[in-house]
């Protein structure tokens, strides 16, 4: 038996797209693309400052792992593709809206933060900024300079959302749980002395015989900033490695090399918690703090109150209050607190040149990016620092 045959019926011809179709959807699919790599994997990052010098330098160009820890899903969704916090050639324009804000969120990761890591998060202290000033000169350090008022009539303020806070990236020097301790300098953890990097600086006065040091040779040694005067002939301040620091020792120039440390024990009321009545700590005489941890409770009282306001009223979205001497949360009494976020204890390589959590105070998890993975360009006013070229970060 035949069966009949059937014709296939034929489509008629589809339009053939322009060029500038072709062009146009060629360039949708690499935003998208580029936008969901940049949100969900790595994301690139410069280092804008000198705070980890001279384990990152000014003008390294990293990529940042967001799969290590788990990539954040979006906390501000609404937002320009490819940009941060600020429309391309504006200087205040925001490039995202609120109109829509979604829960903090992250994905499984293939780690956890540990002590020592390179870690890029969200500047704590960036949630209310001072437009026409420096990130480094954050709104709250003027308010306790100036004086609120004085500050919001010299300046615009914006307040920002978690993951449209400027990325600052420092090394992790102490997880949840642990204890911190700075005495002359030196950071302890848990009792311990933390990892120093062979390639953190400090400032040191190194007095010579009359001379400032050869620049050339410095130059070669790896120093990048320019010796400071001291205020006796021959004396300089530099600053250097571990490694520099014992290699001037054998310059028969080099007559003494004595680190810059405050030993005084000086209140300083810029360092946190901002409190010199308690806290009698400065950069470089600091704690003992215990870092905060998730479902840990703790003792409210005029002590310590100030070591977690900020993270009950901002990081943890509740209503504090003090009336009559006894605190409320969320018009609730409160004699203690428990907390819902872990958080870490951030610190720059280049310890007296560097705004972190010893002037700001402790990283909520929520604010963390990534993990800094590798330096893929690098360059000074002299051209490209090979060496640095494709260089895993560590």
């Amino acid at each position: 038996m035949r069966f009949p045959a059937w014709k296939k019926r034929s489509d008629p011809a589809k339009p053939k797209k322009s060029k500038v179709r072709e062009w146009l959807d060629a360039g949708v699919f690499a935003i998208i693309a580029a936008t969901v790599i940049r949100t969900f994997i790595f994301e690139a990052y410069c280092i804008p400052s000198g705070s980890m010098e001279r384990t990152l330098l000014v003008n390294d160009y990293l990529f940042v792992s967001k799969i290590s820890y788990g990539p954040r899903i979006p906390m501000t969704p609404l937002a320009i593709p490819l940009v941060h916090n600020k429309m391309p050639f504006t200087k205040y324009m925001p490039s995202y809206s609120t109109a829509v804000e979604w829960k903090y969120h992250r994905l499984p990761g293939f780690t956890h933060i540990k002590r020592n890591d390179i870690v890029v998060f969200n500047l704590p202290e960036g949630d209310t900024v001072a437009l026409e000033v420096e990130e480094s000169r954050n709104y709250y350090d003027l308010v306790r300079r100036l004086g609120r008022d004085e500050v919001w009539k010299r300046y615009h303020i914006l307040a920002r959302p978690v993951d449209k806070r400027e990325n600052i990236i420092k090394r992790c020097v102490a997880i949840p749980g642990d204890t911190l301790l700075i005495t002359n300098g030196i950071v302890y953890v848990n009792n311990e002395k933390a990892f120093i990097s062979p390639h953190s600086e400090m400032p040191y006065w190194v007095q010579t015989e009359g001379e400032e040091l050869n620049a050339g040779r410095m130059q070669d040694m790896g120093l990048i900033d320019p010796p400071v005067p001291g205020d006796t002939a021959g004396r300089y301040q530099y600053n250097l490695t571990p490694g520099d620091a014992a290699t001037l020792k054998t310059f028969r120039v080099v007559k003494s090399i004595v680190q810059d440390i405050d030993t005084s024990h000086n209140r300083d009321a810029s360092v946190f918690p901002h409190d010199t009545a308690y806290y009698h700590w400065n950069q470089d005489n600091f704690g003992p703090l215990v870092i905060p941890k998730k479902g840990q409770t703790v003792d409210l009282n005029p002590s310590t109150i100030a070591l977690y306001r900020r993270i009950i009223a901002v990081y943890e979205g509740n209503l504090l209050e003090e009336k009559d001497g006894k605190y409320y949360i969320n018009n609730q009494p409160a004699a203690t607190y428990t907390f819902k976020m872990d958080y870490y204890w951030m610190m720059g390589d280049n310890r007296h040149n560097s705004l972190d959590s010893r002037f700001w105070g402790f990283v909520p998890e929520d604010h963390v990016v990534g993990k800094a993975w590798i330096t893929w360009l690098s360059y000074d006013k002299e051209g490209p620092r090979w060496s640095r070229f494709f260089r895993t970060i560590k």
